[in-house]
C-alpha cells in the first residue's frame, strides 16, 4: 500500500512552537506527532510513503530519514492552496491503493482490513457532539452521498478525522484536476471533500468507517489533552531520581536531569532537559529545556528554552496576608 502524508501546513494555532519547526515535529508524549503516526502505519505493508512538504520541510525529511527505513519520497507544495492541491503534488509518484493521512492527529482504526477493501474509497469518521468545525459525511444506504466542509447547520454528526483510503490514487488525482479546473474551492483553498464528491458523483462507492481513537494535536490545549491520553496508555515504569519525586504517568528521557523537583502526573520531558528545584505537572518539556525554581502547570516549553524563577523571601508579621493573583484561570 502507498501512503501520502501532507505536512506543508504552517501550524499557526500552535505558535510559537511552529516558528522553528513544522507542526508534525511538535513533541507529544515523548516523540513528534509524526512519529506516533508513522509508528502506527508501520503495521501495514508499506510500499512507498510520499511526504508533501512546505515550510521547514527539510526538517521533516531529516527526521524521517534518520528514524525510518521505508521507501520515502519528499515533494514540495509550492503554494498553500489546500488539501487537494497538496495531494496533487504526488501525481506520478504512486498509483493503486493509497492511504492519505493528515498528521495533526493521533488515531487508530482498522487499517489492516484495507488490504482487501472492496470499495472505491473509505473516509474515516467519528461521531462528535458539535461537528461545525469539521468536515462531515452524509450516509444513505451504507454509502457516503455527500461531504460538507465545516457546516454551520450540520445535518450529520459524523466528523471526518483526516484519514482516507482510495483504491486507485490516479482516479483521485483526476478528480482533483477536475476540481481545480472548475475552481471548486472555499476561499483560497481546494478541500479534499470536493474531490471526493466528484468521485461520488461519478458513481464510485465511498463508505465511512469509524476510528477507535482520535486525538487532536492542532492547538495547545488539544496537544496537552493528547499528551495526557497517550501517557495514560503507556505501561512503562517511571524512572527514579535520588532527589526528585516522579508521579506517573510520565515519559522522561534517560538523558534528562531531575533534581530537587516534583514531576508529574502527565509530564513529558525530552532529551537533555533539566528540571531543578521546580514542580511540573500536566506539561510538555522539550529537548534541552531548562526549568529552574518555578511551578509549571498545563505548560509547553520548547527546545532549549529556559524558564527560570526565584524563590520568595518574606518577613511577615502577625495577622498579615500575602496573595498572588493568578494570570490564567483555565
Amino acid at each position: 500500500m502507498h501512503v501520502v502524508i501532507p505536512v506543508a501546513g504552517l501550524g499557526t494555532r500552535l505558535r510559537p512552537h511552529t516558528w522553528s519547526k513544522p507542526k508534525p515535529l511538535v513533541t507529544v508524549a515523548g516523540k513528534p506527532i509524526l512519529g506516533h503516526v508513522l509508528d502506527r502505519l508501520l503495521q501495514l505493508p508499506l510500499e512507498r510513503v510520499v511526504f508533501v512538504t512546505g515550510y521547514l520541510g527539510e526538517q521533516i525529511e531529516d527526521y524521517v530519514r534518520s528514524h525510518y527505513r521505508f521507501d520515502a519520497v519528499f515533494v514540495e507544495q509550492p503554494e498553500p492552496l489546500g488539501q487537494s492541491h497538496a495531494l496533487l503534488q504526488a501525481k506520478g509518484l504512486i498509483d493503486g491503493p493509497t492511504l492519505v493521512v493528515f498528521p495533526d492527529l493521533i488515531f487508530d482504526a482498522d487499517l489492516e482490513s484495507l488490504v482487501s477493501c472492496p470499495w472505491d474509497g473509505v473516509v474515516f469518521v467519528k461521531e462528535v457532539d458539535d461537528p461545525r468545525r469539521f468536515g462531515i459525511v452524509v450516509i444513505e444506504d451504507g454509502r457516503i452521498v455527500r461531504l460538507i466542509e465545516k457546516p454551520q447547520k450540520p445535518i450529520s454528526n459524523l466528523a471526518v478525522v483526516g484519514v482516507y483510503y482510495f483504491r486507485d490514487f490516479a482516479e483521485l488525482v483526476d478528480a482533483i484536476e477536475q476540481q481545480i479546473a472548475e475552481d471548486r474551492r472555499r476561499g483560497n483553498e481546494y478541500y479534499l471533500a470536493e474531490a471526493i464528491q466528484i468521485l461520488i458523483d461519478r458513481g464510485r462507492t465511498i463508505v465511512a468507517q469509524p476510528v477507535t481513537v482520535w486525538e487532536d494535536c492542532g492547538t495547545v490545549e488539544a496537544l496537552l489533552q493528547t499528551n495526557r491520553f497517550l501517557l495514560e496508555r503507556q505501561a512503562n515504569a517511571p524512572p527514579t531520581f535520588p532527589t526528585a519525586v516522579v508521579v506517573p504517568p510520565v515519559v522522561i528521557d534517560p538523558t534528562a536531569t531531575l533534581q530537587h523537583a516534583v514531576v508529574g502526573p502527565y509530564v513529558s520531558i525530552g532529551p537533555g532537559a533539566v528540571v531543578s528545584h521546580a514542580i511540573v505537572t500536566d506539561s510538555i518539556i522539550d529537548e534541552g529545556a531548562t526549568i529552574t525554581a518555578v511551578m509549571l502547570h498545563r505548560s509547553i516549553v520548547g527546545r532549549r528554552a529556559r524558564v527560570v524563577g526565584d524563590f520568595l523571601r518574606v518577613n511577615v508579621g502577625d495577622s498579615s496576608e500575602i496573595a498572588f493573583a493568578r494570570q490564567d484561570k483555565g
